[in-house]
C-alpha cells in the first residue's frame, strides 16, 4: 500500500480494498479532481430549511457502547434530527430506520453539542442553543416488541433563560462546562444547571468565532479588528463584573481588575472558524481558517505556519496525523471540492456534490471502513463518503476515421470568407437614422400652476434604447411608442413643459439611441433639438419703455418681424412689423423693435436676463431667414458697449444667495451642537436615581428646536432662490457671450473656448462655485493667449486650491480686463503660438470668421488642466438633471 493510502487509512477514511494510483492530478482552482468522494450513505433534510457550520456534530448520542457515533442536526427552522447512518448502494435510497429521531422546537437552532452536561452525570447529552434559551436534552432507546425496531425519545434535563442573544458557544473542563458568546459580545459561563458569571470582551463590535483550548485553559476569538484574542479562564473568572457594555467600559477606567487579552495576533482578515485540538498532552495547536489562509499556532501565539488558500474556503476539521509533529486538515471549499491536507502539503482532493458548510468525521459499524466523513450543505444535503481511488473516466465513443478532402475544405473557406467580407462591408455602410421632428401647436395653451402641456416631438430611430435630456427647469414626458414593422423605424412621442417660475437658460436637449448591430457590436448615435420658444412665453403687445436696452446691426436692409415671427402673430397690432413682443411664463416683457431708416434691431426689457432667448432666437431665424432667400453675405454684429455693469448686477445677486446659505449653514451647525447639548442634559437628569428639577432645560430645548425649523425652512428658500439665481446667471453669461462673439466677430473655436471659460459648471455645489471657477478659468486666459507680450505668459500652471472667494471685486475685474483685451485684438487659442498677430479682414471676407490657415483645435478639458484641484465629473458634465430613458 502506498504511504498515501496508509495515510488516509488511518484515519479510517479511505477503503482499504481500493487500489491507488499515484498518478492522480487534481486542480483546486477549477474546482476539478480526478477522483469522487465515495458515497456511503446521504440523505435529504426538509424543504426550504437552512444550516449553517454549528448545526451539525457526532457522537455516541443515546450511550448505547457500541463505539459508534450518531449524527445530530438541527436548522434554523428549528427541526432536530438524529441519525444512525447505515451503508447502502449507489442509487438507492437510505432506509427509513436511519433516522432515530425528528423533533420540530420552538425556536431555531444555533448550535447543537454532545458531551456531559449534567452534574453526578457520566452519560452523554446534547446541548441545543438557541437565540434566547439553552437546553439540555437526553436520547434513550427503547427497544421494539415488533419488527418496528427501537424507539428513541428526547427528553429536556434543564434549560436556561438567556437574557442576551446567543450568536455561538462551546464546552470543555473549564470550571463551568459551557461558554456562550452573546451578540452584544459577553462570555456567560455555566456550571451544568446553574449560572456562573458574564464576562464583557473589551473593545467587541461583531462576535466571531469561539473556541476553548483546554491545555492552556484558554479562550480563543476573532474580533471585529481581524486579529486572534485569547482570555485565560483565571482572568475572566477575577475581572470586574457589570451589567451592561456602559457599565465595563465605566469600571475598567475607575476600579476593578480590566478585562486584558493575555496575547493577540492580527491575521488581517476575517476568520471562518477555529479549532484547538488536543491530540497531545505536551503541546497543542491552534488552527484558524480565514478568507484566504490557514493559519496553524502554538498555544503561546507564535505562528508554525501558514497555508495561502487559492480558493475560497467554507469550513475545516483538523484531526490527528500518524506522522509525529504533523496535522491533518480536511478543508471544504465552494467549488464543491474536499482537500486533505498534511500540515501545508495536499495529499488529496475529492469532489463533493454540494458545497459543505460542516464537516465532521463518524466511527461507522463497518467491517472495511473505521469511519467516513460526513458533510452538511446549506440547502441540508448530509452525505457520508469515503475517499476511494475509484477514477471515474470518461471515455469518447470511437468514431470512424476517413481521409480529408483538402480541396473541398478550401473551397468553403473561401465561400465563407466571401460572406463574411460582405456582411462586415454592409454592416460598416449602414448608419442609423436619427431624426427629430418638432410639431407645435399654436391654437392651444393650457395654464396649470406655471406648467404649460405645449408642444412634442417624434423621434424616429431603429429600435434601441432612448435617452433624453435637457434643463432641470423642462420636464419631458413620454406620450407613446409605436413601431411600423418588423426592421423599420420606430416612434416615440414625448412632450415637453415648464416646470418651474422663472424660463430656462436653454433651450436644447439632447438624444442618444443606443442599440447593437447584427454582429453583436454596440453602437451610439446622438442629435440635438431645440425646444421652441414657444414653450415659455406667448406673444403679447409691444412696451414702449424699458430698462434694459440691446441693439443688434446687420448688413441687410430691415425686415417684417411677422415674417422672422410667423407664429408670434396672435397679439401684435403692428402691421407693418416694426414690433413684437413677447411674455414670458414667469412674468418678464420683451420687446423687439425694427428701425424704419437704419439695419438696426432693438431689444428690450425690464428685466436683464430674460433679453437672453429673445435675441438668441432673433439672431438665429435671420440667419435662416436670409439664407432662405439666398443671401450668401449676412451677417450679424455688435457695436458695443458691452453691458457689464448690468451683468455684474446678476453676479452680486448669485454671490450673495451662496453667502447666506453658508451663514444659514453654520447656523444650522450651532443650534445643532445646542440642541444635542440639551438631549444629553436632559438625558442625565432622566436617568439619575434622584429626581432634579430640570431648571428651564425643556423651555430651552423646544425654543432651539423653532430655531433649528425656522433656519431649515430658510436653508431650503434660500437654496430654491439660489437654484433660481444660477438659472438667470447663465442666462446672462449666455447673452454676454453672444454680444461679444457679435462684437469681435469671434470663430466657433473661440466662442467654444469663451463659454468654456465663463460656463464651467451648470449646478453650484457647495464644494465648487461659479464665481471661483470662472475667475480661474479666466486667469488662465489672461495668463496665456490674452496676455499682453509672449514675455508675460505664464511657464508654469496653478495648482491652488479653489475656494469661494470673499467678494466679486476680483472677478468683475478680471472680466472686464478679458472684455477689453479682446476688444483691442486679442485672439482665444489654446495653441501655443496663442500671441500670433491678428489677420487684416479682406472686404469679401465674412466678419463671423477669420481667414486663418492654421485654426487651433479646441479641447475643453484643456482649461482644467491647470487646475488640479477642481471637480472634474462637475466641470465637464453636459447636462444636469437625470435623463429620460425610454427602451422598446
Amino acid at each position: 500500500m502506498s504511504p498515501i493510502n496508509s495515510f488516509l487509512c488511518e484515519r479510517g477514511i479511505v477503503n482499504k480494498t481500493k487500489s491507488y494510483n499515484p498518478s492522480c492530478v487534481w486542480d483546486t482552482e477549477s474546482g476539478m479532481s480526478l477522483f469522487k468522494a465515495r458515497d456511503w450513505w446521504a440523505s435529504v433534510l426538509g424543504e426550504g430549511e437552512e444550516f449553517d457550520q454549528g448545526c451539525l456534530c457526532v457522537g455516541d448520542l443515546d450511550n448505547s457502547g457500541s463505539g459508534y457515533d450518531k449524527i445530530v442536526v438541527g436548522s434554523y427552522m428549528g427541526m432536530l434530527r438524529v441519525f444512525s447512518p447505515q451503508p447502502v448502494k449507489p442509487g438507492e435510497p437510505s432506509p427509513a430506520d436511519s433516522q432515530l429521531l425528528e423533533v420540530q422546537l420552538r425556536d431555531p437552532v444555533i448550535q447543537v453539542e454532545v458531551g456531559k452536561f449534567v452534574s453526578c452525570s457520566d452519560l452523554l447529552h446534547l446541548a441545543v442553543l438557541h437565540p434566547r434559551k439553552l437546553s439540555v436534552y437526553s436520547v434513550s432507546g427503547t427497544a421494539g416488541n415488533v419488527e418496528h425496531g427501537a424507539q428513541y425519545q428526547l427528553k429536556l434535563i434543564y434549560e436556561h433563560n438567556l437574557q442576551r442573544t446567543a450568536f455561538n458557544m462551546t464546552y470543555g473542563t473549564f470550571g463551568g462546562s459551557l461558554c456562550i458568546q452573546s451578540m452584544d459580545g459577553m462570555l456567560m459561563f455555566f456550571e451544568q444547571e446553574s449560572y456562573s458569571f458574564g464576562r464583557f470582551l473589551p473593545g467587541f463590535l461583531l462576535p466571531g468565532p469561539l473556541c476553548y483550548c483546554c491545555r492552556t485553559d484558554t479562550f480563543l476569538t476573532v474580533s471585529s479588528a481581524r486579529q486572534l484574542e485569547s482570555y485565560r479562564y483565571e482572568t475572566l473568572a477575577v475581572a470586574t463584573e457589570a451589567e451592561t457594555r456602559q457599565d465595563a467600559d465605566q469600571l475598567s477606567k475607575s476600579a476593578g481588575k480590566r478585562l486584558m487579552a493575555d496575547w493577540t495576533l492580527v491575521l488581517g482578515e476575517q476568520a471562518l472558524d477555529l479549532c484547538a485540538p488536543s491530540f497531545s498532552p505536551t503541546s497543542s495547536s491552534i488552527f484558524v481558517c480565514g478568507e484566504r489562509n490557514l493559519y496553524c499556532l502554538k498555544d503561546n501565539g507564535q505562528i508554525r505556519f501558514m497555508k495561502k488558500l487559492e480558493y475560497n474556503p467554507s469550513c475545516f476539521l483538523p484531526y490527528a496525523s500518524v506522522s509525529e509533529d504533523t496535522t491533518n486538515i480536511l478543508l471544504g471549499n465552494h467549488n464543491n471540492m474536499l482537500l486533505v491536507y498534511q500540515d501545508v502539503t495536499l495529499k488529496w482532493a475529492a469532489q463533493l456534490s454540494c458545497s459543505p458548510v460542516a464537516i465532521r468525521c463518524l466511527l461507522v459499524p463497518h467491517r472495511d471502513l473505521r469511519g467516513v466523513v460526513v458533510t452538511l450543505s446549506s440547502e441540508g444535503h448530509l452525505q457520508c463518503s469515503y475517499m476511494g481511488t475509484d477514477p471515474s473516466f470518461f471515455s469518447t465513443p470511437k468514431v470512424d476515421s476517413r481521409e480529408q478532402d483538402y480541396a473541398q475544405m478550401d473551397t468553403e473557406m473561401k465561400s465563407l470568407q466571401r460572406v463574411i467580407r460582405e456582411a462586415t462591408r454592409s454592416q460598416a455602410g449602414r448608419t442609423p437614422t436619427l431624426e427629430v421632428v418638432t410639431v407645435c401647436f399654436q391654437a392651444w395653451v393650457a395654464w396649470s400652476a406655471s406648467r404649460i402641456q405645449f408642444p412634442f416631438h417624434i423621434l424616429k430611430v431603429l429600435s434601441g434604447r432612448v435617452v433624453l435630456a435637457c434643463q432641470s427647469v423642462l420636464c419631458l414626458t413620454l406620450r407613446c411608442c409605436c413601431s411600423t414593422g418588423v426592421g423599420s423605424t420606430t416612434v416615440v412621442a414625448f412632450s415637453a413643459f415648464l416646470n418651474g417660475p422663472y424660463p430656462p437658460a436653454d433651450l436644447t436637449g439632447d438624444v442618444a439611441v443606443s442599440y447593437c448591430t447584427s454582429t453583436g457590436i454596440p453602437r451610439v448615435a446622438q442629435c440635438q433639438f431645440c425646444l421652441p420658444l414657444r414653450l415659455v412665453c406667448r406673444p403679447s403687445s409691444p412696451s414702449k419703455n424699458a430698462k434694459y436696452k440691446i441693439t443688434v446691426d446687420t448688413n441687410n436692409p430691415p425686415v417684417n418681424l411677422c415674417e422672422v415671427f410667423p407664429d408670434f402673430l396672435e397679439q401684435s397690432e403692428d402691421k407693418e412689423g416694426n414690433a413684437l413682443g413677447f411674455h414670458f411664463l414667469s412674468g418678464a416683457h420683451v420687446t423687439v423693435l425694427a428701425s424704419k431708416t437704419s439695419q438696426r434691431y432693438r431689444i428690450q426689457s425690464e428685466s436683464f436676463e430674460d433679453i437672453w432667448l429673445v435675441v438668441k432666437e432673433l439672431v438665429q431665424r435671420f440667419d435662416h431667414h436670409f439664407a432662405r432667400l439666398g443671401v450668401k453675405d449676412f451677417q450679424n454684429s455688435f457695436a458695443g458697449p458691452i453691458p457689464l455693469a448690468e451683468y455684474f448686477e446678476t453676479v452680486d445677486h448669485h454671490f450673495e444667495l451662496r453667502v447666506n446659505a453658508e451663514k444659514y449653514q453654520d447656523l444650522l451647525s450651532e443650534r445643532a451642537i445646542q440642541f444635542r447639548a440639551i438631549q444629553r442634559r436632559l438625558l442625565t437628569r432622566f436617568k439619575d436615581k434622584t429626581p432634579a428639577p430640570l431648571q428651564n432645560l425643556d423651555t430651552l430645548m423646544e425654543g432651539t428646536y423653532r430655531q433649528v425649523i425656522a433656519l431649515a425652512d430658510a436653508a431650503e428658500e434660500n437654496r430654491a432662490c439660489l437654484d433660481q439665481a444660477f438659472a438667470r446667471l447663465r442666462s446672462a453669461t449666455h447673452l454676454l457671450i453672444l454680444l461679444v462673439t457679435l462684437w469681435q466677430g469671434l470663430s466657433t473655436d473661440q466662442k467654444a473656448i469663451l463659454e468654456a471659460t465663463l460656463l464651467p459648471l451648470l449646478q453650484d455645489t457647495p464644494q465648487l462655485g461659479w464665481e471661483e471657477s470662472v475667475d480661474a478659468a479666466v486667469s488662465h486666459l489672461l495668463r496665456t493667449c490674452l496676455s499682453r507680450s509672449p514675455k508675460d505668459q505664464a511657464l508654469s500652471l496653478s495648482t491652488a486650491q479653489l475656494s469661494m472667494p470673499k467678494d466679486t471685486a476680483r472677478l468683475k475685474k478680471h472680466i472686464t480686463l478679458l472684455c477689453d483685451r479682446l476688444g483691442k485684438g486679442g485672439r482665444l487659442s489654446l495653441a501655443s503660438e496663442a500671441n500670433a498677430p491678428t489677420p487684416v479682414m479682406m472686404p469679401g471676407q465674412p466678419h463671423g470668421v477669420l481667414g486663418l490657415e492654421r485654426r487651433a483645435r479646441v479641447s475643453f478639458t484643456a482649461l482644467f488642466r491647470a487646475f488640479p484641484h477642481t471637480p472634474r465629473p462637475t466641470s465637464v458634465c453636459v447636462r444636469p438633471p437625470p435623463p429620460r430613458v425610454i427602451e422598446f
